[in-house]
């Protein structure tokens, strides 16, 4: 699946490969919120938690960028925002500048630092069958997928949030003679991610 998403459906957290050790990584989408005054910038300029930019929105407007998963103490505990911001502020908004941003955190290597997503390129669950690609957001909506693959009556049915990516699988991957090793790689690819769960866990299932 190859085609065009849309952003607003997509989760917080997408599972993507890690670009240091290949593994199952997650990436955080970015949040913005506009500073309103002037006298404002020099904090989160000097702060180590946000970014300032400057994005045209209605004109040009100055951002504090935060980047979820690097910050050392995490957004709700900075507890010397200016009057008038709160965490929820960031929480509750997506960083809608120029490129996906987000950060990238890994549990197998460490990695952490910011990333610009190139989706679908970045996806961990993805697989490739007769030159084109299907993939899926994170471990849950590759269980959907599978389920979906597999499936021998798919009537339409109404489907929100990010589940809505399935009604878009091409039928190049849904036909009956291909249906088979389609869901078969789907699956060896959920085996990768949860080998390697159950490693880090270290060898405890859990």
């Amino acid at each position: 699946m190859t085609g065009p998403y849309d952003q607003h459906h997509m989760p917080r957290e997408l599972a993507v490969t890690c670009p240091a050790c290949g593994a199952c990584a997650t990436f955080h989408f970015a949040a913005a919120r506009e500073i309103e005054r002037n006298s404002d910038k020099p904090y989160f300029e000097a702060s180590k938690a946000f970014e300032v930019r400057r994005v045209f929105r209605n004109g040009w407007q100055s951002t504090a960028i935060y980047y979820f998963g690097l910050g050392a103490k995490g957004l709700d505990n900075i507890e010397d925002l200016p009057d008038g911001y709160s965490a929820s502020d960031w929480h509750h908004r997506r960083y809608s500048g120029q490129g996906q941003r987000g950060a990238i955190v890994c549990g197998s290597c460490g990695l952490r630092r910011k990333h610009r997503l190139k989706w679908p390129d970045d996806a961990f669950f993805q697989i490739e069958f007769r030159g084109r690609v299907l993939w899926a957001f994170d471990r849950q909506s590759m269980v959907s997928l599978i389920a979906y693959v597999e499936a021998a009556d798919r009537k339409p049915q109404r489907r929100r949030g990010q589940e809505t990516f399935l009604i878009k699988v091409p039928s190049h991957f849904l036909a009956a003679k291909a249906r088979d090793r389609v869901a078969r790689r789907l699956r060896d690819r959920l085996a990768v991610s949860d080998d390697r769960r159950w490693s880090e866990r270290g060898g405890v299932k859990q």
